[in-house]
């Protein structure tokens, strides 16, 4: 009698242990169910979709990041269906995280290497943009992306890697304020504008601005000619940018 109550309360443990190994087992399996269902990056994905045109953000250290944001902000909105008009790609020397002027540090899609075809190319700047204009690797690619896209643009003193490359050579181009002259001595081929009086300049394929919070005029401008009116004041809309124009007055 006394084995026999042995046995049973040893089948009643082993039992106990099971049944508590199988909720674990289940428990476990909700968590990560539950994980996937408040995962919010996937849904913010935009899949790199060939049959779309091709905005290439130029990136380095020390870059300004307002001047990548204002290009992605305009070009990696939907259009009023919600729908995903353009790849927006950022792209440096290597995949090495890049850490911009104000501290944020951005991660490359693409390196020179890699990259795909581009309709168009936006070259930022930085406040020291000695170490780019004598990278040759950065250089050769920005020649050889003239090559294939329909557009170029810088904002600020990108336009000095515009300047080193040569491919604007005979063209209207404008910089920061104040560094036009620095900009047209360097860099004599370039017809340099005005930048006390002009904000943006257009030429052929080539565009600029005096950079800064200037960019998102020179990237609404390309957004319209690659797509229509309608859609830049829907953009325009969507940013705010109405309140920013009348915030003082």
């Amino acid at each position: 009698m006394k084995k026999i109550l042995t046995q049973i309360i040893v089948l009643i443990v082993l039992i106990s242990c099971n049944s508590n190994k199988d909720e674990h087992t289940s428990n476990s399996d909700i968590i990560p169910q539950y994980e996937k269902k408040t995962d919010t990056l996937t849904k913010h994905l935009k899949l790199f979709k060939p049959e779309l045109p091709t905005i290439g953000l130029l990136m380095f250290n020390g870059v300004l990041q307002g001047e990548v944001i204002a290009t992605s902000d305009v070009f990696g909105k939907p259009n009023q269906n919600m729908e995903q008009l353009f790849n927006v790609i950022a792209i440096a020397e290597t995949k090495n995280p890049i850490t911009t002027e104000e501290g944020m540090h951005f991660v490359p899609d693409y390196t020179f290497e890699n990259c795909p075809k581009l309709t168009a190319l936006f070259v930022p700047s930085g406040y020291d943009m000695y170490a780019q204009v004598h990278n040759k690797k950065m250089i050769d690619f920005i020649k050889r992306k003239n090559e294939e896209t329909k557009y170029i643009v810088s904002n600020c003193a990108g336009a000095q890697l515009i300047g080193a490359s040569g491919i604007a050579d005979a063209h209207k181009i404008v910089t920061y304020i104040g560094g036009g002259n620095q900009l047209q001595k360097d860099y004599p081929n370039l017809k340099v504008q005005n930048d006390s009086l002009i904000t943006f300049v257009e030429d052929g394929k080539f565009s600029s601005s005096n950079g800064n919070l200037a960019s998102y005029i020179s990237a609404l401008n390309l957004l319209e000619k690659m797509t229509s009116t309608e859609h830049k004041e829907f953009i325009e809309s969507y940013l705010y940018l109405d309140r920013l124009q009348n915030w003082n007055k």
